[in-house]
Formats: C-alpha cells, structure tokens, sequence
C-alpha cells in the first residue's frame, strides 16, 4: 500500500485547523502591510470567522492589476516567473520544492522516482505545464516537457524515452494512444494525472482497459493545486496548503456540508496570498473521512459555474443582486426563475423563510433586481439545496 506524502494528510481535524490558523494569521499581518490592502479590521479567531472576511473576485483582482501592474499591490515575493490568464490577468510562480504543491496529487498517482512524465500541459503564458513540472520534480521523476499537439511526435518521443506516466487533460492521452495503434506501437504508460477538463467515466475505463489508472485534480492558475483524487469515485481531498469554503453563489457566507455552492479557497502560500479567492466554480463538500485514509475535507469535484447572471425582460439579474435581496427581506434564502409566457419572459421570486410578507418583497424585489416579478413565499428548508440561485426554465425553438 502507497505511504502518504506526508504526515499532514493524516492528521486529525484539531491539529489541521491549529497549523491552518497559524498559518492564516501569517497570510493576514502580510496583507495588511501593504499599502493596497483594504481587509476589515476584525479578529479572527477560528476558520469560521473568514466568513466575516470579504470575497475576492477575478474581477476585482483585474481592476488591482490594472492600476497597479502586474500583481494589483499584493504581497507578492520572490516570483521566478510572471504567468497570463484571460482578461489579462497576471499570476506569480515560484520554483522552490513544490511550490504550486503539485507534489501531492503525482505521489497519489503513483508517480515518483523512476516514472518519466510525458508532460502535456501547455508552457506558454499559462502556468499548468510549469506547476505539473515543479509536481514532478518535487517526487523525483523525470520530466519529458511534450506541451500540447504534434501528436505523432509525441507518440515517438514517448516511445524513444520510455514515458512511463502521462501529465495533461484528460482527452489527450487517448488521442496519444489511438495514435500510437495507428503507428504500430506500444507505449509504456501506466498512469495519468489530469485536469483541466472532464473526466467521463467511459474514459476513465478506457485508461483502465489499457492498464492505466488516471487520477485527477482540481487546480487554478491563482492558487495553484486545491483537491485531488485518490481513488475514483470518493471525491476529492483537499489540499493541505489551502482552506476551501463552499458559499452561497453571490454571497461568502459558507453552505451546510452536501449543499451546492461556489468555491472559495484561501491559499497558505505566502509568497503570494489569496484571501477568500472565489474561483467561479460549484462544488460540494463531502461528509466523512476518504476510504484512503486521508483526514481531510473532501469535495465533490466540479459541478458547474457559479455566475448564474441571466437576462430577463432586458436586464441582467446577478447572483450578488438575488443575495442582497436576501439580505434586505430577511428571508433564509431566494431563487429567481425565469421562464416564458408566450414570447414574454416572466419572473418568479421564490423566497424562503417564517413570517414573511410578499407585498414588501415584492417592493424589494423592483428595488433591488429592477424587474416585477411574482413572489412566492416558501416555508423553510422546502427550496433547492442545488447551488442555483438564479434557475432559467426557458427553452428556445430554432
């Protein structure tokens, strides 16, 4: 049986939530030094309290970066390399041991000394090919740097080497492979870590069928590595070097375990510090320990995007408006549906919660979404726990 990356992943709830609180107060006193740093002044004594912290957004480390290039005036130190995003955003890399923690999710997979990693994430701009590099460096084996296409050339390189472990998105390595039938060729790969995309359970047996087990992982250029597998169908293990809260799609106030709800994650790193980074994806956290033995929070892996804006009647309603909505009612929850009568669009206003009043929600509801809409008041606990916070019924025949 494959021993832990380290004694971290075994540890109980108590000791991992002392290490992350030291940890995170480190991340606090470094922001707060700097000259752009806008965090509340309040105390936070538990992991509970980052709730009483505000949320980040692309968009806002977009508009940082733009009046002050290229890190918006975090406290970035000692970056061996500048990474582009789309939007343009700029993130920070380092070279150290294991520094986007890569490491973890490859030692899962089984690779390590000996294994030679086909690595077939892109190198240019963006970071994913340097982080599985950094990953596979960090566990001892050798790295082929393949990037991505050329496929017949990867196939000989692959064979010429003796690449024993494939690095990229989880439809590549099949691309890899039929190649490789074409060609006549045998190729020595045994395991895959992937991400970046989706990966289909047929496609997982079709590794399988092959003698490959394929693990994958959730990562972001940002933060670097967040969770990964260990063994399919158990969800994903949270990374030791981030915290991951799951909130109300609009809003950072954390959801019960099992609800759907948008990915927040604060990185330990502190060469670059990411307070509440909403990431824009859904997820779920998991009840119970990993059947591996790792004690960490698991998630559910990717369950779609969080920004549910949607135009209804010519206006946009935002995730952000429908819990500022929440907020001014003093409903426990609320979900926007649209839908169609006719060729019209029509507006439903679910709101869930004891002694409401539909006519002042209905006040608030022109106020705070700029739309009429018809309100339905709901006992608590009777709407979705799914993550939408803005459901679109509305179909459209071509």
């Amino acid at each position: 049986m494959m021993t832990h990356y380290d004694d971290l992943e075994t540890q109980t709830a108590e000791s991992r939530e002392s290490r992350q609180m030291a940890l995170l107060q480190k991340q606090l006193l470094r922001l707060r030094a700097t000259e752009k740093s806008d965090l509340p002044d309040v105390e936070i004594k538990s992991l509970a309290d980052l709730a009483l912290l505000p949320v980040l957004r692309k968009s806002d480390l977009a508009k940082l970066q733009k009046a002050a290039p290229p890190f918006g005036g975090m406290a970035v130190t000692h970056p061996s390399h500048i990474f582009q995003s789309p939007g343009p955003i700029y993130e920070p890399g380092g070279s150290s041991h294991d520094w986007w923690r890569f490491g973890r999710f490859l030692h899962a997979c089984g690779i390590g000394k000996g294994d030679i990693v086909q690595n077939c994430f892109g190198y240019h701009l963006t970071p994913a090919g340097t982080m599985f590099e950094n990953g596979a460096r960090a566990v001892g084996a050798t790295v082929l740097p393949a990037g991505t296409g050329q496929t017949e050339l990867q196939v000989r390189s692959a064979v010429d080497v003796g690449t024993t472990a494939y690095a990229g998105t989880p439809d590549y390595l099949k691309v890899i492979l039929e190649k490789a039938t074409e060609m006549g060729v045998t190729l020595q790969i045994t395991k895959a870590a992937v991400s970046g995309g989706a990966l289909f359970p047929q496609l997982r047996q079709f590794y399988a069928d092959r003698g490959i087990t394929c693990l994958q992982c959730y990562a972001t250029a940002d933060l670097g590595h967040i969770a990964y597998e260990t063994m399919p169908g158990e969800g994903m293990i949270v990374d030791e070097g981030v915290i991951v809260e799951i909130v109300t799609p609009g809003t950072g106030t954390p959801v019960e375990v099992g609800e759907v709800g948008e990915v927040v994650v604060t990185s330990l790193n502190p060469d670059y510090p990411l307070i509440r980074f909403a990431t824009g994806d859904m997820s779920a956290a998991m009840p119970g320990q990993s059947p591996c033995g790792r004690t960490n929070m698991r998630i559910k892996g990717w369950m779609g995007r969080a920004d549910q804006t949607t135009k209804i009647k010519g206006m946009f309603v935002r995730p952000e408006q429908v819990a500022d909505l929440v907020a001014k009612t003093g409903a426990g929850r609320a979900r926007v549906i649209a839908d169609r009568a006719g060729d019209a669009d029509t507006m439903i206003v679910q709101v869930e919660g004891d002694g409401l009043d539909p006519t002042a929600i209905a006040v608030a509801v022109q106020d705070v979404l700029k739309l009429k809409g018809d309100v339905q008041c709901c006992a608590p606990g009777t709407l979705p726990r799914d993550g939408l916070v803005i459901e679109d019924r509305r179909t459209y025949e071509t």
